[in-house]
């Protein structure tokens, strides 16, 4: 009877020690996936063809902010007939981030274009920089793309594409969202951009279809 108990003893301890095996090379095994700050750089136009609409895209830039995480960081780049950056810092920081846009999206009369190709050189250098920072870098254009006064201001559609090629030899992962220009427009963007970002690297958002692409950037940004 003591033979039987101590084999049955043996034989519990033994099941328990595999079982204990194997839950600590499972535990072993598993990758837990390290946590990278994303860094998103807004480019918003402020010029006289697209106030109409503006109030919407700073809504919609805010929305962004709210899904974003503490640690990441926003910078904000106005764009007009010059394009400046009015702000830089946390995404959590909402009256900040209503103050700058506020004081600094006004329409001013005495501008005349839009520059979103300076935009978009200050937005590329500012992902450079941020990437050594250690963040995953996102360029978020938020405007109706209308290509006004200035020509070296502008974007030059032919060498954007190249451009782009040029930043992902530092930057891999970047990301592009375009948004709240008219169809045919960011269907010229999708036509330049595409074969070069694809499609989980390139986002184009048009009025309509705002309410899904915020879930797309946050997997544009590894999320």
């Amino acid at each position: 009877m003591n033979n039987k108990r101590l084999i049955i003893l043996g034989i519990i301890i033994l099941v328990c020690a595999i079982m204990c095996k194997l839950i600590f090379m499972g535990l072993k095994n598993i990758k837990i996936d390290e946590f990278k700050p994303a860094a998103v750089i807004f480019v918003v136009d402020a010029s006289a063809s697209n106030q109409a609409k503006l109030d919407e895209e700073i809504k919609y830039l805010k929305s962004i902010c709210s899904i974003l995480d503490p640690e990441d960081a926003i910078k904000i780049l106005r764009v007009s007939e010059k394009s400046y950056l009015i702000y830089e810092g946390a995404p959590t920081d909402g009256s900040g981030i209503t103050k700058a846009l506020n004081k600094f999206t006004e329409y001013d009369s005495s501008e005349y274009g839009t520059a979103y190709g300076e935009a978009l050189k200050k937005a590329f250098d500012h992902c450079l920089t941020m990437k050594k920072e250690g963040y995953t870098p996102s360029v978020v254009v938020i405007g109706d793309l209308e290509n006004e006064g200035d020509i070296s201001k502008q974007i030059d559609w032919e060498t954007l594409p190249q451009n782009v090629k040029n930043v992902q030899k530092y930057i891999p992962e970047i990301s592009m969202m375009f948004a709240y220009a008219e169809p045919e427009k960011l269907d010229y963007v999708k036509t330049k951009l595409n074969p070069v970002l694809g499609e989980k690297k390139l986002i184009i958002v048009n009025e309509i279809t705002v309410n899904k692409s915020q879930r797309k950037l946050l997997e544009a940004i590894g999320r």
